[in-house]
C-alpha cells in the first residue's frame, strides 16, 4: 500500500489545536489579556500530562512480566522512559516562571467567568496520580477529590485506581529478586527470608553504628525488615521489597544492580519533582488569590498544602536511606553471588 505524503498541519492536526483556545473573556465582551496565556499553559500541562502516562503506562507494561532480567533492554527502556518523566516534571515546574508574570490583578479581570471549573477537575492529573502508586486511602480530602468531577469523568478516576500502580508492581519486581535463594550462599541455616543469616549479620552491624541518640533506629529496623507477620498494613513496600530494596542500593556498584539502583533514584526524581509542583503551585496560589477559595469551591491554598504534604507516592524508598552502614562495614558476600552480580562472559 502507497504511504500518502504528509502534511505539516495535518499530521499535528493544528488546526484543532490552534482553534482550541477560546476565552470566556471574550465572549462576555469584557478585556482580560491574560486569559489566553492561562488557556495555553493549561492545555500544554493536559499535553504533557498524556506524555507521562504513556511513558509510565510502557514502564507498567515491562513489569507486568513475571520475569525481568536485570541484564536486559527492557530494564533499560523502563529507566529511560521514567527520566524522560523526570525531564518533563522539571519543565512543568519551570512552566510556572511563565504563568507567574500574570498578576492577581490579571488573573481577576476573568476568574469569576471560569467559576466551578478548576484545574482540581484534571482527570490526567489524578490517573497519572494513581498510576504512580497513590491510593484513595493516601489521598487528602477523599470526600472531595472527585466532588466535581461529572458521572462519568469518576468512573474513569475509579477505573484508573483498580488498576495495577507502578509502585505495585515494582514492590512484585523486587520481591521476585533471586540474589537471596540458597544457591548463592554458603551456609542458609532457615528458608525464611527475614533469618537469612545476611540480614542477622547486617542488623548486628547497623545496630553497632546507632549514636546514642539514634537507639531507637533498632525498633524501624526490626519493623521494615525483620517482622513479616506483624508488619503494619498500610505500608507499601512489603518486608521483602524493603530487604532487596536495600540490598541494591548497598550494592549498587555490582554491575548487575547498577540498573536497579537508578530505578529507585528515578522514582524518588518523579516524587520530588512531583512535589516540587506542587510546591510551585500552592505559592502561586497563595500569590494570585490569598486566603480566598478556589474557583471549584476547595479550601484553596489550605487544600492544596495539605495535599502536598500527604501525596508522596514513593516515600518509603527514601526512608531505606535511614538503616544504610558504611562501604567499609558491610558483609562480604560469597563468591558465588558475587560471580552472579557480575555481566556474564
Amino acid at each position: 500500500m502507497e504511504h500518502k505524503p504528509i502534511y505539516y498541519s495535518e499530521y499535528l492536526q493544528l488546526d484543532k489545536i490552534l482553534n482550541a483556545q477560546a476565552p470566556e473573556s471574550s465572549k462576555a465582551g469584557i478585556r482580560a489579556d491574560d486569559e489566553m496565556l492561562f488557556i495555553i499553559i493549561h492545555q500544554s500541562y493536559e499535553l504533557w500530562f498524556k506524555q507521562i502516562m504513556h511513558e509510565v503506562n510502557i514502564a507498567r507494561e515491562v513489569f507486568r512480566q513475571p520475569q525481568i532480567s536485570d541484564n536486559s533492554p527492557e530494564l533499560m527502556n523502563v529507566v529511560h522512559r521514567l527520566r524522560r518523566v523526570t525531564l518533563i516534571l522539571q519543565m512543568l515546574v519551570d512552566k510556572m516562571d511563565i504563568i507567574e508574570t500574570m498578576t492577581p490583578l490579571d488573573f481577576l479581570d476573568f476568574r469569576d467567568l471560569l467559576r466551578p471549573a478548576s484545574g482540581f477537575q484534571s482527570i490526567q492529573f489524578k490517573q497519572l496520580e494513581a498510576a504512580l502508586g497513590l491510593k484513595f486511602e493516601q489521598r487528602f480530602g477523599q470526600n472531595y477529590y472527585t466532588s466535581q468531577l461529572n458521572e462519568g469523568d469518576i468512573n474513569r478516576v475509579k477505573d484508573s485506581e483498580k488498576e495495577i500502580s507502578l509502585l505495585e508492581l515494582v514492590n512484585n519486581w523486587l520481591e521476585r529478586m533471586p540474589f537471596f535463594d540458597h544457591s548463592s550462599w554458603q551456609q542458609v541455616d532457615n528458608e525464611h527470608q527475614s533469618e537469612h543469616p545476611f540480614w542477622q549479620q547486617y542488623k548486628d552491624i547497623y545496630f553497632s553504628t546507632l549514636q546514642p541518640e539514634e537507639r531507637q533506629n533498632d525498633v524501624g529496623f526490626n519493623m521494615m525488615f525483620m517482622n513479616d507477620k506483624e508488619y503494619p498494613a498500610e505500608r507499601r513496600l512489603s518486608p521483602r521489597a524493603n530487604r532487596h530494596a536495600l540490598f541494591i542500593m548497598l550494592y549498587r556498584d555490582y554491575p548487575l544492580l547498577q540498573l536497579p539502583y537508578e530505578l529507585i533514584g528515578v522514582l524518588l526524581d518523579i516524587d520530588a519533582l512531583m512535589g516540587q509542583w506542587r510546591s510551585r503551585h500552592l505559592n502561586m496560589v497563595k500569590r494570585m488569590i490569598g486566603s480566598r477559595i478556589g474557583t471549584g469551591g476547595s479550601t484553596g491554598a489550605g487544600y492544596l498544602k495539605s495535599a502536598m504534604d500527604s501525596h508522596f507516592i514513593y516515600k518509603e524508598f527514601a526512608e531505606l536511606t535511614s538503616y544504610l552502614i558504611q562501604r567499609n562495614k558491610l558483609p562480604e558476600l560469597d563468591d558465588s553471588l558475587k560471580q552472579k552480580l557480575m555481566f556474564s562472559n
